[in-house]
Formats: C-alpha cells, structure tokens, sequence
C-alpha cells in the first residue's frame, strides 16, 4: 500500500488533489464520506455505507415509515434487511403510536358541530351495539401527503376486516376528526343501527251497539217502520196488467188486515200519585218524565 500526501483542492473544489513519494497525482472526491474519515466519526461513516449500499437513504426510509408504509414493505422496495430499517423505523414507529392516541381522544366534527365525547367513547358505544369488542380492534395512523394526520381503526367482522378512516387536527382542545369514508362515518353517526319504533297493526274498531230505542223497550214498532213495511209490501205485489182491471177492494181488506194485526203499543201502567212525608206529591225524576213512568215502582 503506498502512501500518499495532499497537495490540493481542485479547481472545482469537488476534489482533492494528492501525489505519492514517486510523484504521480491522485484525486479523491469531497464527499461526506471523506469528511466523516477526517473527523473520526466511524457511526457516521458506518451510516454512510448503508446508503450506498441501497438505494433508499435514511431519510427516505423514515419518509415512507411515516406515510403508512411497513419495515417489511419498505425492505422490499430498497433491498435492504429488515434488520437494518428497523434502525430507522423505530422513532417513526412511536410517533405514529403516539398520533394514534391522540385522534382517539379527538372530538368527531358532525353536522351540527363537534361532538363531547371522544372518538374513541363513541366507537366504544358502536361497537357495543354491534355486537363488536374494542379487543379485537387496531389503531394506526400515519401522515398523507398533505402532511395531515389520518387515524385508522381495522376491526374484523366474520370473515372480513372493516377499515374505517379519519383526519386528525390536534389543537388545544384534544383535537378534532372528520371521517372520511362510510364506516367511519356510520362509526360517529349517532342515528345510525339505532332501530325504529315499531308499529303494531291495528285491530279493526267493532261498531258500537246501536242504542235501544223506547220501541225495543216496549217491544212495538214505531209508525214509521209499519209505514216502511206497507210500502215494501206494495211493491213486492204484482202489479195488475192492462186487460185486468185492479181489485182495489182487496187491496184495501189487506191493508186493513195487516193493520189490525200489527201490535199495539201498551199503555204504561197507571200508579198511584206519590207523596212525600209532608203530604205533598213528589217531584217526578227525569227517567220518570222519558219513560213515562216511576221507577220506584209507586
């Protein structure tokens, strides 16, 4: 190995210029790994290494851990083991832990405004009454590209796993988030899987009994009904033809015979006045001025 000495910068400043004892010129590029040999710093130089060895710097890396991207995805994608990126991933990894604890505490933002309880108070109830555990519920988030934060709840239900998502602005407050799809949306929707009242059908209303008339209660029929009856009975007759001429005696012996036998209306039984203690006649009650009658009896 021979040694060499630094003559120079060149003039583009991109590299230095150093000869051998022989003379023969060298170059050798200003990069950071050359500063990092300068100075001693083997972490650093170290570091350096990794990224060339990949084609995906730590930055990079941290970048996509922080989009939503997983170590193994992201190890996939540079070609770099999973044992190396999780170096870099680890801080990435608590902060989005950290996010995720944080839109749980948030505040929905519903039509009416942001609601009281916390995101995850509501969720809670949901689940409840869905038949769903909060157990076998899992949070995440990570930033868009916006730089917003989204909130992700992934809940198996049967054979499928349900994602429900929302947008995190943490203020003062304990933050705010709005969903932004249909499950997170149904998720903070307080009327919704709330069920309806039930109707019950109702049964037909029976007709009331007709009231008793004064004629039921006397068991008579009244003028109008034996009229009614002559009438129909007048019509249900045959009507006599042109060649025959009508028998108007026989149809006045029938009326008159269908008239005497027609029941009579009985006269109310004839009492005897009342009189009170002091002599006088009673006052008679109004059931007694209806009927035409005394109910005591008297």
């Amino acid at each position: 190995m021979r040694e060499i000495h630094v003559i120079g910068l060149a003039s583009d400043g991109k590299f230095i210029v150093c000869a051998d004892p022989s003379g023969e010129k060298f170059r050798l590029p200003a990069d950071e790994k050359l500063r990092a040999a300068a100075r001693g710093d083997a972490a650093r130089l170290g570091q350096i290494e990794i990224e060339m060895d990949s084609l995906m710097r730590p930055r990079e890396i941290q970048a996509r851990i922080r989009s939503g991207a997983s170590i193994e995805q992201v190890a996939k994608e540079s070609g770099m083991p999973a044992s190396k990126i999780e170096r870099y991933a680890h801080p990435v990894l608590l902060e989005r832990s950290r996010a995720a604890e944080l839109a749980q505490q948030g505040h929905p933002v519903r039509p009416d405004g942001p609601a009281v309880m916390t995101l995850l108070e509501i969720v809670t109830q949901a689940f409840r009454g869905r038949g769903h555990t909060m157990e076998s519920a899992e949070w995440d988030a990570w930033r868009d590209e916006d730089g917003h934060w989204i909130a992700q709840l992934t809940w198996p239900a049967g054979r499928h796993v349900n994602t429900a998502h929302w947008r995190f602005q943490p203020d003062a407050h304990g933050g705010s988030v709005t969903p932004l799809d249909d499950a997170a949306s149904e998720l903070v929707d307080p009327d919704f899987g709330r069920q309806l009242r039930g109707l019950a059908p109702v049964a037909a209303v029976q007709d009331a009994p007709s009231q008793q008339t004064l004629d039921d209660y006397y068991g008579v029929d009244s003028d109008s009904d034996r009229e009614d009856a002559a009438v129909l009975d007048a019509a249900a007759a045959p009507a006599p033809s042109e060649d025959e001429p009508a028998d108007t005696d026989t149809a006045d012996d029938t009326a008159e015979d269908a008239s005497d036998r027609a029941p009579r209306p009985k006269p109310a039984p004839a009492h005897p006045a009342a009189k009170d203690k002091r002599g006088k006649p009673s006052m008679p009650s109004w059931e007694d001025v209806l009927l035409g009658v005394r109910s005591n009896g008297r």
